[in-house]
């Protein structure tokens, strides 16, 4: 699924995912500061945030699990294998939710890149002659549920959703 242009700007869409899913654990990685995360941080007191600045992620932060990862100003500076691997390990073993925001045209990564990695297009932010693209996960929402999985198609209906081995 490929979104239109965007009328807000990039960090509009990030504040909008970050008052939405109002995390309580926030991973920030990239080399600049993002002003919708600083403000997030003002509004929600409660709220831990960490901040690396590129990959690989120092030992205390890849140990931890956060509500929500924000990838920015990060990927277009790393070699592509190594991004691959920062964002497969944050989907795997940092983070719930990501949001990626990049410039396709700046570097050598493609949007199917992202979508192996289950990623998908948000939005596209144009500015001037650069595009920066919002990729995002959802662990609860990335997969829909199967129409198949029900008890109608079970050998034995009657025992749908009663015992698991």
């Amino acid at each position: 699924m490929i979104a239109s242009g965007s009328l807000q700007s990039p960090q509009q869409a990030l504040a909008a995912l970050l008052e939405q899913y109002a995390p309580m654990r926030l991973l920030q990685v990239g080399r600049s500061a993002m002003p919708a995360v600083d403000a997030f941080s003002r509004s929600h007191l409660n709220s831990h945030i960490d901040h690396a600045p590129a990959a690989p992620l120092p030992d205390e932060l890849a140990s931890q699990r956060y509500d929500l990862a924000i990838v920015a100003d990060c990927l277009e500076h790393l070699p592509k294998h190594e991004g691959l691997q920062l964002l497969g390990g944050i989907r795997n073993l940092n983070a719930n939710r990501i949001a990626v925001l990049i410039d396709l045209n700046a570097c050598d990564w493609q949007a199917t890149d992202f979508f192996a990695l289950a990623l998908q297009i948000s939005a596209h932010f144009e500015r001037d002659r650069q595009t920066l693209t919002l990729f995002t996960y959802d662990l609860l929402a990335y997969k829909q549920v199967p129409d198949w999985l029900n008890a109608k198609f079970w050998a034995n209906p009657q025992m749908f959703g009663k015992y698991w081995w």
